[in-house]
């Protein structure tokens, strides 16, 4: 009675798994100068590059002194910037 409530429990998460994996088509790419970037590169470069202009901001109006943990301020507008082109772009 075990072995075919096993079978049985083994047979619906098969089934689940599959169903799960029928919506992968694979990653989601751009096309850039002829060449195919994944999405998520690059919104991390842009995340990355308006981190930097960021700082460079913060730097100019000497807001930068003020932050107790620029670091993690950088880096969590970073990410926000990543995370927010990642759900514009593929929204």
């Amino acid at each position: 009675m075990t072995v075919s409530r096993l079978t049985v429990s083994r047979l619906i998460a098969w089934i689940c798994l599959s169903l799960l994996l029928a919506g992968c088509d694979g990653a989601p790419s751009r096309n850039i100068l002829g060449s195919y970037f994944p999405s998520w590169m690059v919104c991390a470069l842009l995340g990355l590059a308006m981190s930097i202009l960021a700082r460079a901001i913060l730097k100019l109006t000497g807001l930068l002194e003020e932050i107790p943990a620029p670091l993690v301020v950088l880096l969590a507008f970073g990410c926000a910037v990543n995370f927010a082109l990642w759900l514009v772009w593929l929204a």
